[in-house]
């Protein structure tokens, strides 16, 4: 199974026993990337936080382990790791509302809207100045449609408006 199959078939299942997760980070940047960004792990939000012990049940029953670190899930027959951030599913101060659904083979896939992921990204860059979530972010710009200005007011908001318009310049950059 690729990481995107994986993370559908873990998310469908968890839905099917009452956990609502979405998928967020790199693996999202994977997916709005088309892989020119790659990741090991599957970040699941648990939307409501009412499931860690569900989720360890259900996780185990299907042959991953409980990492060292709680709320990592490790499996044998997969290099792919899969993590269940607490939620609420935001980003910086702003709740999540938007969650875009792609149909695969292994189940649905329940993610943030490329507007999200960017600033999902933005947000490493913005609160960490890690310039690693600043590139993801212009690959995933590159490849979809989203809204800019959406992103502006939440950069605003955040109060890192300086940093939106250096995310800004390098997408323009990046264009040519």
């Amino acid at each position: 199974m690729s990481m995107a199959e994986l993370a559908a078939y873990v998310c469908s299942s968890l839905e099917k026993n009452g956990i609502d997760t979405v998928l967020s980070g790199g693996c999202c940047v994977e997916i709005y990337s088309n892989s020119r960004y790659t990741s090991d792990d599957i970040d699941l939000i648990d939307r409501f936080n009412g499931g860690h012990r569900k989720i360890k049940e259900f996780m185990e029953s299907i042959g991953f382990k409980e990492y060292s670190i709680k709320r990592y899930f490790v499996h044998k027959d997969t290099k792919y790791f899969v993590e269940f951030p607490r939620g609420p599913l935001g980003i910086g101060d702003e709740v999540v509302k938007n969650i875009e659904k792609l149909e695969m083979d292994t189940g649905i896939l329940k993610l943030l809207s490329t507007t999200d992921c960017i600033k999902d990204r933005l947000a490493g860059y913005y609160y960490w100045d890690d310039m690693q979530n600043l590139e993801q972010a212009v690959m995933v710009a590159l490849e979809n449609d989203f809204d800019i200005v959406d992103i502006e007011k939440w950069s605003k908001k955040e109060g890192k408006l300086e940093k939106f318009n250096i995310f800004k310049k390098k997408l323009q950059e990046s264009l040519g």
